[in-house]
């Protein structure tokens, strides 16, 4: 499965702000985004925007970004792909992954869950093959199981030094696809005011707190909504060219493809903002 070297990451509308006439999948595929992911959402089985998504375009990958193995058995789920598969062969990629303790009640070994779960999907009448699921691994374990039992990682909420390390640990051939978070403006007052409103969420969640500790943090660098040197880390921030230095440093230090989510405040789509950095990419 070709995911190409830069897609998209989006988990709110796809329709765009100020421009109702455009068909944002058909055209992010046209601007050469190679896939387009979407978070799996917090209700069972694979969302309906999935299917919208295979059916707006023609060539893209669709992936989800997560579905976590808390909310579907894993044979309701195969059935789910093996139905996406139906409709758009070859496109769809199941990404999975263990969430998080504050936001999952029967959260427990994760590790271990995922072991299970990877198990039943592999057992399910309509399998889900290996080279067709990615697992949102983080720390070193779970990206060993993600380079043993899928095509991949998607590590999300992450700075390069992640990218090298999840690389090494990777070896050369699984694939690595993190999400990169991005704000255009070159200001670094309301870049960085910007950039905390996604970053402050996350830092209270434990396992991406933890996995920036691993990585040279410190306590006070994931309190709140994140000290100035994580916040440039985490979030590419800054001009067109800024940001598509940090997306090709990513790919410099092992990613075979990045998902970009462009953090606006808009209403709706930021399309303007990919068009940018898709004109500048090409470039």
């Amino acid at each position: 499965m070709e995911l190409g070297s830069v897609g998209v990451w989006w988990s709110g509308s796809w329709r765009p702000a100020g421009e109702a006439q455009v068909d944002v999948p058909a055209e992010l595929e046209r601007l050469g985004y190679g896939t387009l992911w979407s978070s799996g959402g917090f209700d069972p089985g694979l969302a309906p925007r999935f299917e919208r998504l295979l059916a707006g375009t023609t060539t893209a990958v669709v992936a989800s970004g997560i579905a976590s193995v808390w909310l579907t058995p894993a044979a309701e789920l195969a059935d789910a792909v093996a139905a996406l598969e139906d409709a758009a062969p070859g496109r769809f990629l199941l990404g999975i992954g263990a969430s998080h303790a504050p936001i999952v009640e029967a959260y427990h070994q994760p590790y271990s869950t995922m072991v299970a779960y990877l198990d039943a999907l592999d057992a399910a009448p309509r399998p889900v093959p290996r080279d067709r699921r990615i697992l949102a691994a983080l720390g070193p374990r779970m990206l060993e199981l993600a380079a043993e039992r899928s095509a991949g990682a998607h590590p999300y909420f992450v700075p390069v030094e992640h990218t090298a390390r999840a690389r090494q640990v990777l070896g050369t051939g699984p694939l690595l696809a993190p999400e990169v978070t991005v704000v255009l403006e070159e200001d670094p007052g309301p870049a960085r005011q910007a950039a905390r409103s996604f970053t402050a969420g996350y830092l209270a969640l434990p396992n991406y707190a933890r996995n920036l500790l691993r990585l040279g943090f410190d306590e006070d660098d994931v309190a709140g909504a994140g000290s100035d040197r994580l916040v440039d880390a985490v979030v590419a921030w800054g001009s067109v060219g800024d940001v598509v230095a940090r997306i090709r440093a990513h790919h410099d230090a092992g990613a075979d493809h990045v998902c970009i989510q462009v953090v606006s405040g808009a209403d709706g789509f930021p399309l303007d903002a990919y068009r940018e950095l898709a004109a500048a990419l090409a470039a």
